[in-house]
């Protein structure tokens, strides 16, 4: 019998070398594993490159992690939101890498790792800092950059529900970038709110298949406070 549910945190993440890289799902606040990234500052692992949209807020999730020196190299969008104050003071001090990727380009690169493409062609970013050594194609008279894909070691989601072979749903904003991480990672774990008996969630409704999800552990609402 399939039953990919964990007793715990720690069972659902299992153990990660020093210099993995990690993908997070979210989207600022919205949708991150708050939990899962406490379970992998438990397991110690160092020298990380983190995949995310944003450098964390506050002291809690992704923040934290950076705070404890888990991170070598961040990878993002959007590194100076509201509240990410751990992440200038360490990127300040030359304690941080940040790799620093447009949006959709972030996203596509995610999207282009999950689906076996190794590379693709895009406008965004030519002519900019962000475009400099990077091969470029000239296609009926305009330019574009090559941007290769961006796999992970490790994903962590978010998802509104989940079934024990896997299936997720994602509530509203807490899609954002979850589904495109679960399909990009060697291993992907997600928390779940709610957790359905198979058949109870609607195919049509089902975002991330069972298949690109190894473990699930169910956390309450309450209990991402």
């Amino acid at each position: 019998m399939i039953d990919k549910f964990a007793a715990s945190i720690a069972e659902a993440i299992g153990p990660l070398p020093d210099g993995s890289t990690v993908l997070l799902g979210g989207f600022g606040a919205v949708g991150q594993a708050d939990q899962l990234i406490e379970g992998l500052i438990e397991t110690g692992a160092r020298e990380l490159t983190v995949v995310a949209n944003n450098a964390g807020y506050g002291r809690i999730g992704l923040a934290r992690l950076l705070e404890l020196g888990h991170v070598r190299k961040l990878i993002c969008s959007f590194p100076r939101i509201a509240g990410s104050t751990i992440f200038e003071t360490l990127y300040s001090s030359g304690r941080l890498e940040l790799e620093l990727v447009p949006q959709g380009t972030l996203a596509e690169r995610m999207r282009a790792a999950g689906a076996g493409i190794p590379a693709f062609y895009t406008a965004t970013s030519v002519g900019t800092s962000l475009a400099e050594g990077k091969p470029v194609l000239e296609v009926d008279g305009k330019t574009y950059v090559r941007e290769y894909a961006l796999s992970g070691d490790l994903a962590l989601v978010e998802a509104w529900a989940g079934d024990r072979w896997g299936n997720l749903t994602y509530k509203m904003a807490g899609r954002n970038f979850n589904p495109i991480v679960a399909t990009a990672a060697t291993r992907t774990v997600a928390q779940v709110h709610n957790v359905a008996e198979l058949g109870e969630l609607d195919p049509e409704a089902i975002v991330t298949p069972g298949i690109f999800v190894d473990s699930l552990i169910h956390l309450p609402q309450e209990e991402w406070a």
